[in-house]
């Protein structure tokens, strides 16, 4: 979180340092988001199958290490590789992070807790990102931006090989699914492309909607690979729970709201206001206020009595209207009367989805699939923000490039030009946010937190699971697992149905 949000107050300083056009300037962001959704699902079954305590090391080391290759960038492509680099590791240690905190507290309120407490530290590092990067940026080197994730993860990784410990998932064995990555990763990456690029070529072009329709099919070809596979990247038994798909719609769809706002408002509040760095890194802190109060404060709390449900569509609609009344800001107005309100509701209504959401989406698994469940909402975060940054990014530039033609061309108010753009792709971000709203009303239900639990699964199941794996995979069917098979009571065809 600290990453994600030093950045973005650093990227205009980045863009004028080297060169980077308005067109490419997204990638800065959506290079590392995209990486990172779309390896998350493999990092996650990594964690499973080689331990989330190694896991978790590996991407800290590795982070560090891209970071600091970030931090010597010499040109755009050398900063995007970094970035992209990041999010691979980042891949690793996100997923292996949460899953090792959901198999260990079990107990709905001490997971409430656990996962307020989750929230609470991403709300701080985020709020840390923006006053550092602000200071960062302005006294020293927007570099320092990147090569400061190096002394944090040298910390992270003495202290998670002090006290970290691996519980163990069970005896089942996991295999990779690397079909499913390359098809995952790539359909992701074709879409995202498609929608960047139309803001330079037009939606009607040949490679956007090129673009489009492969991922669109590799997409497809993936949900048909991961139905057939024993070991899938994303078992689709987890998707049948429609709470946790209504949870994951929330959070992906929430995504571009918050997305948005840091990107628009970051060159709002410098370019058109003349902010410092420093100066908006602080003005964003009501934003990480306010959804910290409403994961702490509010959800944590509530969420064991009242269940999700209640807490996610109140924090969705406060969300959708603090983004409506965002984009009624113009060239001259007041932060205090027309940034700061927006921000601080802002951060109450995320505050209220994504802590609900997190417990819901997360929970009701068996350990052997914390590691992909916990990867499967990274990465519905991670893909929602890089559709919703090249879609917003492509809306805003489209918006304002039609404002200069209809208003005098090269002699129109540039200023206002780029306003209208901003506000223009909020509204996206409004309805986008609106729809979350609705997904969650429809497909989560008023169920209360204490009936999400973890569960492990039973010598039955683990030897059931390496029958079908021994079968499918034309290997001999272990002695100790036909015996538990045939003594299995229930009625004849479940064992076989199962």
């Amino acid at each position: 979180m600290l990453d994600m949000t030093i950045v973005n107050i650093a990227l205009p300083t980045a863009q004028a340092d080297l060169g980077i056009s308005d067109a490419d300037r997204q990638w800065v962001i959506t290079a590392y988001t995209l990486a990172f959704g779309g390896l998350l699902l493999l990092g996650g079954r990594l964690g499973d199958v080689i331990g989330r305590k190694r896991t978790l090391l590996i991407g800290l080391i590795g982070f560090a290490g891209a970071s600091a290759l970030g931090g010597v960038a010499e040109n755009f492509e050398m900063l995007i590789s970094a970035r992209a680099l990041q999010g691979v590791f980042a891949a690793l240690l996100a997923p292996a992070a949460l899953s090792m905190l959901n198999v260990t507290f079990t107990e709905a309120k001490e997971r409430a807790r656990a996962l307020g407490i989750y929230g609470a530290i991403a709300g701080g590092g985020a709020a840390i990102g923006l006053i550092l990067g602000g200071a960062l940026t302005q006294y020293v080197d927007w570099r320092w931006t990147l090569m400061v994730n190096v002394p944090i993860a040298i910390v992270a990784v003495v202290g998670a090989s002090l006290f970290l410990h691996d519980r163990s998932s069970g005896d089942v064995r996991v295999r990779l699914d690397i079909p499913g990555a390359v098809l995952a990763s790539t359909g992701l990456l074709a879409i995202v492309y498609g929608l960047s690029e139309a803001e330079t070529d037009g939606w009607s072009s040949g490679i956007v909607l090129g673009s489009l329709a492969l991922g669109l099919v590799l997409m497809a070809v993936f949900v048909a690979v991961e139905r057939r596979t024993p070991h899938a990247l994303l078992p689709l038994h987890l998707l049948r729970d429609r709470n946790r798909v209504g949870a994951l719609a929330a959070v992906g769809l929430s995504q571009i709201g918050m997305f948005g706002v840091f990107l628009f408002l970051t060159y709002y509040l410098q370019g058109i206001q003349g902010f410092s760095p420093m100066k908006t890194g602080v003005a964003f802190l009501p934003m990480v206020v306010g959804m910290m109060t409403g994961s702490v404060g509010i959800s944590a709390r509530l969420l064991p009595r009242v269940g999700p449900r209640r807490l996610m569509i109140p924090g969705l609609t406060i969300a959708a209207a603090s983004l409506a009344f965002l984009t009624q800001i113009e060239v001259g107005s007041s932060y205090w009367l027309h940034v700061f309100p927006g921000l601080i509701f802002l951060g109450l209504g995320m505050g209220m989805t994504f802590m609900p959401s997190m417990a819901t989406a997360t929970g009701g698994v068996r350990g052997t699939d914390a590691g992909v469940v916990s990867a499967t909402l990274n990465t519905t975060q991670q893909v929602g923000g890089s559709i919703g940054i090249a879609l917003l990014n492509t809306v805003a530039a489209n918006a304002t490039t039609r404002w200069i033609t209809d208003n005098g061309g090269v002699d129109a108010d540039q200023a206002q030009a780029a306003v209208h753009g901003f506000t223009t792709a909020m509204w996206v971000s409004v309805g986008a946010v609106i729809v979350a709203a609705v997904t969650a009303a429809l497909l989560v239900r008023f169920r209360p937190a204490h009936e999400v639990t973890i569960t492990e699964p039973t010598p039955e199941e683990r030897a059931e699971a390496e029958v079908a794996a021994a079968l499918l995979s034309g290997a001999e069917v272990p002695v100790a697992a036909t015996m538990a098979d045939a003594s299995d009571d229930s009625p004849s065809g479940e064992a076989g149905t199962r």
